[in-house]
């Protein structure tokens, strides 16, 4: 029973974020927008939102500051982490697509491998170099739909989705430490909070001429629905970490660009050419590969 509720948690996860993804997106292209802006109340209203939460029900939320160690820590996280991949995956929508995007983040787990192998000195095991020649195989198809002549992408939105692998490696491996210590709610709250005030403070927010635009009925009510969705989405996803495994939490994770690809076909009219969507097939089924393979090589390693 315990596992039917974790897999419904990670699903129903899966799908809001994947939807966060054409949401952005939408939200872009019609209300005049920018990514700073947008990014800016979302973090801060969410942050606060998780922080307001665990008040409420008794939980420290100050504690975590008190320490210069854990200070500089959490610095580190909202900014390199929670705030680099935050701006890189709606700046990589902005410049190309939700669909896209939410692939490209899926290189992620590549950057952990290189970032890993570079700190141990040594060459990942054979079955990793396979999962990543694959998963780039299939990027390949994605961005080129098997003709050499030309990308289907820009290179600034290749850019920014090699951005994103790499501050969504930073995000995973940065706050493990982090949040072993003082709780994983803890730690997004004040990440989103600190992250937000940053960029406002950077992009002097208090004079954006945007603030007009939400006090339009639709856009601060499509603003609204994003910030719930990613807030529930990712207490969602943390709740099913409780009931199944890291390796079938990877698996349904797949539902997310699955989600964000059949909104922007359906919202966005966005096409994928045949050989794009095996090159979709193949980054999914390479990096749940790596998933599956890599748990059970730690597990091996552990008896």
């Amino acid at each position: 029973m315990e596992k039917i509720k974790g897999i419904f948690l990670i699903v129903m996860g899966a799908m809001l974020w994947g939807a966060t993804g054409p949401l952005m997106e939408f939200i872009l292209e019609n209300t005049g927008m920018t990514v700073s802006f947008m990014l800016t109340i979302r973090l801060l209203v969410a942050g606060l939102a998780i922080l307001l939460f665990l008040v409420a029900t008794k939980k420290s939320i100050f504690p975590i500051w008190r320490s210069a160690h854990w200070r500089r820590q959490l610095i580190i996280f909202s900014v390199l982490g929670m705030l680099g991949l935050q701006f890189s995956f709606v700046t990589a929508i902005n410049v190309s697509n939700a669909v896209f995007a939410t692939l490209l983040q899926f290189l992620g787990p590549i950057f952990i491998v290189i970032f890993l192998s570079i700190k141990l000195r040594t060459w990942p095991p054979k079955y990793q170099l396979l999962g990543i020649m694959g998963t780039f195989f299939g990027l390949f198809l994605l961005l080129t739909n098997f003709s050499f002549d030309s990308l289907l992408v820009s290179t600034e939105a290749i850019i920014w989705g090699v951005m994103l692998g790499v501050t969504f490696a930073i995000y995973t491996l940065h706050p493990v430490a982090l949040m072993n210590e003082w709780g994983v709610l803890v730690v997004v709250g004040w990440g989103m909070l600190v992250g937000g005030a940053i960029l406002g403070i950077t992009t002097f927010v208090w004079n954006s001429e945007e603030w007009v635009l939400l006090l339009n009925i639709n856009t601060s009510l499509w603003m609204v629905v994003l910030i719930f969705f990613g807030t529930i989405a990712f207490i969602l996803f943390l709740s099913s970490m409780k009931y199944i495994s890291p390796v079938l939490t990877s698996i349904l994770s797949s539902i997310e660009p699955l989600t964000a690809m059949v909104i922007s076909i359906i919202v966005f009219h966005t096409t994928l050419g045949l050989w794009q969507a095996l090159g979709v097939f193949i980054m999914l089924g390479c990096v749940t590969w790596l998933s599956i393979v890599g748990e059970k090589a730690e597990s091996y390693n552990n008896e």
